[in-house]
């Protein structure tokens, strides 16, 4: 021992110096060690094999026949309710949030003015209505005038064929007393009355035959006259006739213009959107508020374009909802496929031409029908998210 050695140091070297040294450990023990870790990393190896190989299983008959999503929306084909007359409102029962049944009444307009126009129209129709009784009345008087002016004809022919026999008589009788004058059998004077009758005679005949010229004018005026009041009710009667059927055409639409003062639901569903107010005077064709059909919706699910290769209408689907969460199940089938992308329809189309052009994945709507029972049970609102999980192997 270095005599420099402090003494503390010398005995701690010293006491080492007496322990014994540890025993060396059997060479058996290492290698069963390893052997043990080898079964281990095997057993692992083996259990992720066989995860590996059942995950490619379920992929390959289950996973890969799957498309889903959470890009998915409740939608509903909603009813807008609008006038088709214009008025102040008197009447506003339905209120927002409030369920109602086709039929039920909405809103009421004023009806005042309409019913005086309802009035009119009906009192319209019934002058219509006489006017046109008249007409059939003067078809049946120039039905009887024509017939007349043809009787007149008769008579007036025959007073002509009369006026000619005289006529022939007269100078058969003027041409006998001539051939007797010579013999001095026949006076003067006789022979100058025949031939005065003579001259009377054929007087009347030229009078005749202007009677009967005038008599079939004036039946040809009677037939005219009669042709156009028989236009007047040809083909129909009074209820049909043309001018009847123009006055009660506008009864109707008074007498429907007063209907449509109570406006009612078109659907069943629950009324939104609702900004009627008593007192207020609306405009026909104005939105006053929507029905939506909470039992007829259905859901828009929005797919990229690699996922729909394999999708087909009436393919099945399930769905779950943040509303009633996973345990609520939704069964459905696809009932139709957009025409084209959200970004085709919007109101400033993307400009793919243009020289910065990035590729964006599209996205397409597919609308999916939902189980009438299952909605009855768990009913849903428009515009909830939905996720969606759809089998394209069916």
């Amino acid at each position: 021992m270095d005599a420099r050695t402090p003494p503390a140091e010398a005995a701690a070297t010293g006491a080492a110096a007496t322990q014994p040294a540890p025993a060396a450990a059997p060479p058996g023990a290492a290698k069963a060690r390893g052997a043990r870790r080898g079964r281990l990393f095997a057993i692992l190896g083996a259990v992720l094999l066989v995860a590996l190989a059942a995950w490619l299983i379920y992929w390959f008959l289950v996973a890969s026949h799957h498309e889903a999503t959470n890009d998915a929306y409740v939608q509903a084909d909603v009813a807008v309710v609008t006038p088709l007359v214009s008025g102040p409102i008197i009447q506003a029962p339905a209120t927002e949030t409030l369920p109602v049944k086709k039929g039920d009444v909405l809103v009421v307009l004023d009806p005042a003015d309409y019913r005086l126009a309802l009035a009119q129209a009906e009192a319209e129709l019934g002058q219509a209505r006489r006017k046109v009784q008249g007409y059939f009345a003067n078809n049946d008087a120039q039905a009887a005038m024509t017939a007349a002016k043809a009787a007149d004809i008769t008579r007036s022919r025959a007073q002509f064929s009369s006026a000619r026999a005289d006529f022939a008589r007269a100078r058969t009788d003027l041409d006998r007393r001539q051939a007797l004058s010579s013999a001095g059998a026949v006076s003067g004077d006789e022979i100058t009355a025949a031939q005065n009758r003579l001259a009377q005679t054929r007087d009347a005949v030229a009078a005749a035959q202007a009677a009967v010229t005038q008599a079939e004018a004036n039946r040809i005026a009677a037939a005219g006259q009669q042709r156009a009041a028989s236009a007047l009710v040809a083909g129909t009667g009074v209820a049909g006739n043309p001018e009847v059927a123009v006055a009660q055409a506008k009864v109707d639409q008074a007498r429907l213009d007063l209907d449509r003062t109570v406006i009612r639901a078109p659907i069943d569903g629950v009324v939104a959107k609702n900004v009627v107010e008593v007192g207020q005077r609306v405009q026909a064709g104005a939105q006053l508020m929507t029905v939506v059909p909470i039992q007829n919706v259905y859901v828009d699910a929005n797919f990229k374009e690699g996922q729909l290769r394999k999708m087909r209408i009436g393919q099945g689907a399930i769905l779950t909802s943040d509303l009633y969460g996973g345990a609520v199940k939704f069964h459905g089938r696809i009932i139709g496929v957009a025409g084209g992308t959200g970004a085709a329809f919007s109101i400033i189309p993307a400009q793919n031409a243009t020289g910065n052009w990035i590729k964006v994945v599209q996205r397409l709507p597919v609308r999916i029908a939902l189980d009438p029972a299952e909605l009855s049970r768990h009913p849903l609102r428009v515009g909830l998210s939905m996720n969606v999980d759809i089998d394209t192997a069916k």
